[in-house]
């Protein structure tokens, strides 16, 4: 399947069944996750039992309680790290979505309890809970195009594409506090306009972008 059909249809999903993740499943994943992390210079971690984790209020309320499995997004701490996070944490996500897992990234979690290996050079950002959702999701209210992009009329292609699978990309609470402006000389720039989270968010955005646009528009 086409990762811009994947994306189209991955939902955030916050109740999930009780069953834990088929074992060639889970197989799948941790190469996947050991294949990101060489790529990506960094610690994500697959906790097959989630256990406490979701067990704040806010999370029970939410429904996270019932994920079975969570991925610890740890890395080496610099100025790149959560950036780096949310762009290789969403192409796991968007992997697991093919393997017929339902994900959530989560940014409220109890991190005592997530059973995360983290040495003195790194840091836990953020989780992403996983297993096989009681549904699909459901699409989250999105800007449009002109509010997160600055580019001229006439653009090529393959940035306006890129610009329609960034308004897919799931952000903190909803916040799609970025902007995408393509420069005169063709290259592209990922404007962080602040917020919780608004660095991984970033990363996220990142990634559908260059799913969307079917290239690779700089590093991070």
């Amino acid at each position: 399947m086409p990762e811009t059909d994947v994306i189209k249809q991955r939902h955030s999903v916050r109740n999930y069944k009780p069953e834990r993740i088929e074992e060639k499943t889970m197989d799948l994943l941790k190469e996947k996750i050991a294949e990101l992390n060489s790529e990506g210079r960094l610690h994500l971690q697959m906790i097959e039992d989630a256990g406490n984790t979701y067990n704040k209020l806010l999370n029970r309320m939410m429904g996270l309680g019932s994920a079975p499995s969570v991925i610890a997004c740890v890395g080496p701490d610099d100025a790149t790290l959560e950036q780096r996070i949310g762009y290789y944490g969403e192409k796991l996500v968007l992997y697991a979505q093919e393997l017929g897992l339902n994900t959530c990234w989560a940014g409220t979690f109890n991190k005592k309890n997530i059973g995360a290996k983290v040495s003195d050079n790194e840091r836990l950002v953020i989780s992403i809970a996983i297993g096989y959702g009681q549904d699909n999701g459901k699409p989250h209210k999105s800007k449009t195009a002109d509010q997160i992009m600055e580019a001229g009329t006439d653009r090529p292609a393959w940035f306006d594409k890129g610009i329609e699978m960034a308004l897919l990309a799931p952000t903190a609470i909803n916040q799609q506090k970025f902007v995408i402006r393509l420069n005169p000389d063709g290259t592209v720039d990922f404007i962080d306009k602040g917020g919780v989270f608004s660095q991984v968010d970033l990363g996220i955005v990142r990634c559908h972008f260059e799913i969307g646009a079917e290239r690779k528009v700089g590093e991070i």
